[in-house]
């Protein structure tokens, strides 16, 4: 039986009244915060860790578009910018499965706050959000948690980019999950350095490595069009069957298996994405056990590649992301739940935000973007039931599973967010409820900062 404390009433100072607040900081919340400051409305950006990305910086998520072809019909916008940027400030690489820059996870840290410094976005790092400040169904503010203690910040308009749904689920919006066993793995990424990159580079060229190659030899099943079974992936599993046969690793990390990013000039081969674990996001004794667990898996992981992957016999760790990469927990129940015909079939909608291209890739499919085909990102997914004054955008947007799969996607979390920005500006300069807001005014301001949405 659950024992229970009474927490006494107690007063809260009010540290910042703001028009936009924007919480979480990854594609969707930095680029939520930039698109709002940049349609003219007093925006701040509030982040629970010290540096602003999420899944790039905190997780260590390099591959930003590694799904661009030369077919392809991409995102415009501010996701276009963030690797444009990052390119221009030497935090990015030519990525080697696609006609895409990985981003540097290190080097967009400070991407990011020159992002956030030239539109005027207010930043508050280090604070953690706790608990929204409701009257009846309308979101007020929320309260957070610091060094400095127990604060509170009001907003007119909020945008939830927590990517858990944090604030919609506290708040009193409908959300859902999927049991742990349906749920998208959670990854722990990891880097290393002292890799010889041309013995490495050369033993992937004599045994180069397909899409098709998932699928095959390991516990993964991979649905695709076919189209993709013999395109180049940079895929390792051979490695770590070896290791398993050897008895270097054990027979319970039969799963280990994955992608590579990048391999620099001086020997740093990043955006290792080999081990994967089923957790709740959401549940934090369940990330303190994947956070250790998957540090163990990964150290297995790097003495197997020092065994048997030619270039890193004297390799070691670099380091591990901040915290673990999760893919799929809440999702809002929105206006508008996309589906998967939506991502699938080329939808298009009135309330348009963005586009993406036809990339599915989680729930057992993968589905790359090489003929040209795209779809609408609306609006209404990321308005929730039940509160208002309140967007949800990022993976957290309304939709089932493969829909999910496709707009989990960073870039596609850039598009949202930008939509949302532009949303909760014109929302609060309009004074209208965001169920109300101008679609026509939005579109035309997103088109305005870049973004296409038709």
């Amino acid at each position: 039986m659950t024992r229970h404390i009474l927490e006494p009433a107690r007063q809260i100072d009010v540290i910042r009244e703001t028009e936009v607040l924007v919480v979480g900081s990854g594609p969707g919340g930095l680029a939520a915060a930039l698109a709002s400051a940049r349609a003219g409305a007093e925006t701040i950006l509030l982040e629970r860790y010290g540096c602003f990305g999420g899944n790039i910086t905190q997780v260590g998520v390099e591959g930003f578009a590694w799904y661009r072809h030369p077919e392809t019909i991409d995102s415009e916008g501010i996701g276009r910018e963030f690797e444009e940027r990052a390119k221009a400030m030497g935090a990015a690489m030519p990525e080697p499965q696609s006609i895409s820059h990985s981003l540097d996870a290190e080097g967009f840290k400070c991407v990011a706050d020159t992002l956030v410094e030239e539109a005027g976005v207010i930043p508050m790092l280090h604070r953690l959000f706790v608990a929204p400040i409701m009257d009846g169904d309308v979101i007020r503010g929320i309260i957070v948690e610091s060094k400095a203690g127990r604060e509170a910040i009001l907003a007119k308009r909020i945008i939830d980019a927590t990517g858990d749904a944090d604030i919609a689920h506290r708040a009193g919006a409908l959300t859902h999950k999927h049991p742990v066993d349906e749920m998208m793995s959670v990854s722990v990424m990891f880097s290393m350095s002292g890799v010889n990159k041309t013995r490495f580079i050369d033993a992937v060229k004599a045994d180069p490595q397909s899409y098709g190659d998932w699928a095959v030899g390991g516990e993964w099943e991979v649905i695709t069009d076919g189209k993709e079974d013999e395109m180049f992936s940079p895929f390792l599993r051979k490695p770590f069957q070896k290791a398993l046969e050897a008895g270097l690793i054990p027979d319970s990390l039969a799963t280990i298996a994955g992608t590579w990013g990048t391999v620099s000039d001086q020997g740093d081969l990043t955006y290792l994405n080999m081990v994967h674990l089923y957790l709740d996001g959401t549940d934090p004794d369940a990330l303190t056990h994947g956070e250790m667990a998957g540090r163990k898996q990964a150290m297995h992981a790097i003495n197997a590649l020092r065994a048997f992957m030619p270039g890193c016999e004297t390799a070691k760790l670099r380091n591990f992301g901040m915290t673990l990469g999760i893919r799929d927990t809440r999702k809002i129940d929105a206006a508008y739940n996309m589906t998967a015909d939506d991502v699938r079939g080329e939808a298009r909608f009135e309330d348009s935000i963005g586009i993406f291209p036809e990339f599915i890739d989680g729930y057992g499919y993968l589905i790359l973007p090489t003929t040209g085909r795209y779809f609408h990102v609306p609006y209404r997914s990321m308005l929730p039931k039940g509160v208002k004054n309140l967007l949800v955008t990022g993976r957290a947007i309304g939709g089932d599973k493969v829909s999910h799969a496709a707009v989990r996607n960073m870039m596609c979390c850039a598009v949202a967010g930008q939509g949302a920005g532009v949303a909760a500006a014109l929302s609060v300069q309009s004074d209208c409820d965001f169920a109300a807001v101008d679609m026509a005014g939005v579109q035309k301001e997103l088109r305005r900062q870049g973004a296409r949405i038709a």
